[in-house]
């Protein structure tokens, strides 16, 4: 863990407030991240957003796309589909906007992860192996599994977050 990062991580702070027990180890990993992310933001420079490393991407996509995953697979696991505005906001992931400001989208983010933990509380256990259709085609998962995808895709994207934008700085 770099020494920047809260410690002890999250999840040895105990039990989020509210949260079902089954359900802590997916708001400790978005908790986790929101923490992370908020200390690898600080001062980031706008004008390396965009930039991917190696064709790989950008700062602000990953951003983008941690903010939508979490309210694409939260609308999932609450037996619904996608609404127009999650749609386009999917297809604008990763799309340069000047416009967007590294506080922007941190802010989106820690949004996303409050109303998840919010949607987490109101979770009952007893519906966790339910199935749930994911998609237009209604590809078969469960509750526990779109949130559990939902924490770990989280994390995924929140590492690489990490290493482009400390490749990115080294570049400066």
């Amino acid at each position: 863990m770099s020494e920047n990062l809260i410690s002890p991580e999250v999840w040895m702070h105990g039990p989020v407030a509210g949260v079902p027990p089954l359900l802590q180890p997916v708001a400790h990993a978005l908790l986790q991240a929101k923490e992370e992310v908020v200390i690898m933001m600080k001062d980031f420079p706008a004008e390396l957003l965009w930039i991917k490393v190696a064709g790989m991407a950008s700062v602000a996509f990953h951003l983008q796309h941690m903010t939508g995953v979490l309210d694409r697979l939260f609308t999932y696991a609450g037996n619904g589909q996608l609404t127009t505005e999650q749609l386009v906001y999917l297809g604008n992931e990763g799309k340069v906007e000047y416009a967007i400001t590294p506080e922007l989208l941190v802010a989106a983010f820690n949004m996303a992860v409050q109303q998840a933990i919010k949607q987490l509380k109101m979770i009952d256990e007893n519906i966790l192996t339910e199935f749930r259709g994911v998609g237009r085609k209604k590809l078969p998962s469960t509750v526990i599994g779109l949130l559990v995808h939902a924490a770990e895709h989280t994390m995924r994207h929140t590492g690489q977050l990490l290493v482009t934008i400390n490749v990115l700085k080294a570049g400066l």
